[in-house]
């Protein structure tokens, strides 16, 4: 009649998860709540890469600006 099989498939437990969370509110907040922290991380991590990332070059521009600037001084 019935197989443990059929209930340790993962087609059968996607099927169960999905239903959980489509009928229950309770899933549904926790699956929502996750995916916007999830979000929230990963638009903070982008931006610190992004900032990490400026910050290199001014720094960079700066050594260049430094280097050039010394290297055409003629000495007295």
């Amino acid at each position: 009649m019935f197989d443990l099989e059929d209930y340790v498939e993962a087609e059968t437990a996607l099927a169960v998860v999905a239903t959980a969370v489509i009928l229950s509110p309770r899933a549904r907040r926790l699956v929502r709540r996750g995916l916007v922290y999830g979000l929230a991380g990963v638009l903070a991590a982008v931006e610190a890469g992004r900032s990490a990332i400026r910050g290199a070059q001014q720094g960079f521009g700066a050594a260049v600006t430094r280097v050039r600037a010394t290297s055409q001084v003629s000495p007295n």
